[in-house]
């Protein structure tokens, strides 16, 4: 597996995303391993689970998704 320092993240990022679609690339910090990058086609294949997302332009959405939004983001903050 592939390592990369986490401080070193904005500089290498498109090196750990080239990498990470071959296999999970480890990040360290202080020496210690932290977290693991990975394909979404990976990940899915280990949770068994396919997440699929939408874009969606605010202006172009419908009143019912909407409201959605907005009660999603009132829980979000009241929340806080």
């Amino acid at each position: 597996m592939r390592e990369f320092e986490a401080a070193d993240l904005t500089r290498t990022a498109g090196d750990l995303f080239e990498a990470a679609t071959v296999a999970p690339v480890a990040i360290t910090g202080h020496r210690k391993l932290r977290y693991v990058v990975m394909s979404m086609e990976r990940y899915e294949a280990l949770t068994g689970r396919a997440y699929h997302q939408i874009a969606v332009d605010v202006a172009e959405m419908s009143e019912e998704l909407g409201k959605i939004l907005d009660k999603g983001l009132e829980d979000h903050f009241r929340d806080r």
